[in-house]
């Protein structure tokens, strides 16, 4: 086939709405590159999983395929897990060619898909609403990478000067520190009468539920602020814009990841035992174990350590 295929690579999740949405993003890459075969696969809980949808493109003729990832930032799944199974799958078929695209990253383009999603919700604010007596807070994943987190909040200062907020702040929905709820009493002590948060996150699921549960939790506790809850990113135009690029980038030999601060390569302060570390992948145990629709799923919830 003259054109490489594409294997769209995401985190998985056990929440239905999230899988959809991912889904929705592959269709919307369909419609962007309509003479391509497309197929995706999950890390993890969700179906088909990353070999499997490999397998899908194989047996439609594909020799030469794109992996890309549908990752924010080059933490641990873009940097180690995925890389892993990928690593697996090309020694198990050595005649098919599978190259890795780059994480979605900081961009002019994603910084713009966030500034839509803020002034979507700004709408929500009650009338006489300015941005200058307003705390933007914008919401990580959070991960085991200073690396991925300082680039959350190279994001939330470029939204803060770009936009204008009276200021803006970073907090976290796990894994590091500050977490949203400790985050917002916080800046609530700065006296800020408007607080817009906004997860800087692709699809919904169990942590975009926590983050807004938080929210609430805040606002009842502060009813002379006024909190409005942004919606994530999902399936912005920008951001499949993104994710094409990312592909055009593989074509042209141009997609390499920054490995300047990547703690497996460098001595990265307070992750030093990184270096040189095995690249292996962490999720055999809830590969494929499915959404909270599957009915096994909801029996083995106890053995899972991660929340999606």
């Amino acid at each position: 086939m003259s054109d490489p295929a594409i294997l769209v690579i995401g985190h998985g999740s056990r929440r239905v709405s999230a899988v959809e949405e991912f889904h929705q993003v592959a269709t919307q890459l369909k419609k962007r590159f309509p003479e391509r075969l497309i197929e995706t696969g999950f890390l993890e809980f969700a179906r088909p999983v990353i070999a499997q949808g490999l397998e899908k493109l194989i047996a439609q003729g594909a020799t030469d395929i794109i992996a890309l990832p549908g990752m924010l930032m080059a933490a641990g799944h873009a940097k180690n897990d995925i890389p892993s199974e990928i690593n697996t799958l090309m020694a198990a078929n050595p005649e098919i060619r599978i190259r890795y695209a780059t994480e979605l990253g900081v961009n002019a383009k994603m910084i713009r898909a966030a500034a839509a999603r803020i002034e979507e919700a700004e709408k929500l604010f009650s009338e006489g609403y300015n941005r200058q007596d307003t705390l933007l807070m914008v919401v990580g994943r959070g991960a085991s990478d200073s690396d991925a987190n300082s680039n959350i909040c190279k994001i939330t200062r470029m939204l803060e000067e770009g936009m204008g907020f009276g200021w803006a702040t970073t907090s976290y929905s796990g894994v590091t520190k500050p977490l949203v709820d400790v985050a917002l009493e916080r800046v609530h002590r700065m006296g800020f009468k408007n607080i817009l948060l906004f997860p800087y996150f692709l699809f919904s699921g169990r942590l975009i539920d926590r983050i807004y549960q938080w929210a609430d939790a805040y606002q009842q506790a502060h009813s002379d602020v006024q909190l409005v809850k942004a919606g994530y990113l999902n399936d912005h135009p920008l951001v499949i814009d993104s994710f094409v690029e990312k592909v055009d980038e593989v074509e042209q030999g141009t997609g390499n990841m920054n490995c300047q601060l990547c703690q497996y390569r460098v001595q990265i302060l307070g992750y030093e035992h990184n270096v040189g570390a095995a690249q292996e992948g962490h999720h055999h145990h809830v590969r494929g174990a499915g959404t909270d629709s599957d009915e096994h799923t909801h029996a083995h919830h106890h053995r899972y350590s991660h929340h999606r």
